[in-house]
């Protein structure tokens, strides 16, 4: 596989591109979206994250370092990506971050239980959107401390 999907540093999953360019200009005023690759939807998050499918020549023991993860998604919801992603041995130890327009108690309670690392709620207004992804992925790419390698 390429060299950008085998030193991916964020795997931004995200279905509005609107949502995704913000993001990525966000990260680029920081120069935090060199190693970025985005995904559509879950199932495609899926077959990144356990190199199946379309990345199936992907390299699993090289993880993102973080994963920026929208809630609703089509085919396969956020909230599956998650539980799948922190249920699995080969991944659990992956940072995710779910950024995302629902403030609802109950995605917050249950994506904390699932084990996310961070819940964000997407900044209508665009400089504190730009704002708050920037600081965002200097911490979790940057100040961030992750395991060395992922636990057998």
């Amino acid at each position: 596989m390429s060299i950008l999907t085998d030193g991916v540093e964020i795997l931004l999953v995200e279905d509005n591109p609107t949502d995704a360019e913000l993001t990525m200009v966000a990260l680029k005023e920081r120069n935090l979206a060199n190693k970025l690759v985005w995904v559509k939807d879950g199932a495609e998050a899926l077959d990144f994250l356990f190199a199946t499918g379309a990345y199936g020549g992907r390299n699993i023991e090289k993880p993102p370092k973080v994963v920026l993860l929208d809630l609703r998604m089509p085919k396969v919801d956020g909230l599956e990506v998650l539980r799948r992603l922190k249920a699995d041995n080969r991944t659990k130890h992956i940072p995710v971050v779910v950024l995302t327009s629902s403030k609802e108690d109950r995605d917050v309670a249950e994506c904390y239980s699932l084990g996310v690392n961070s819940y964000i709620g997407k900044p209508v207004e665009f400089e504190e959107f730009a704002r708050v992804v920037s600081e965002m992925g200097l911490y979790w790419l940057l100040i961030n401390h992750p395991p060395a390698s992922p636990a057998k």
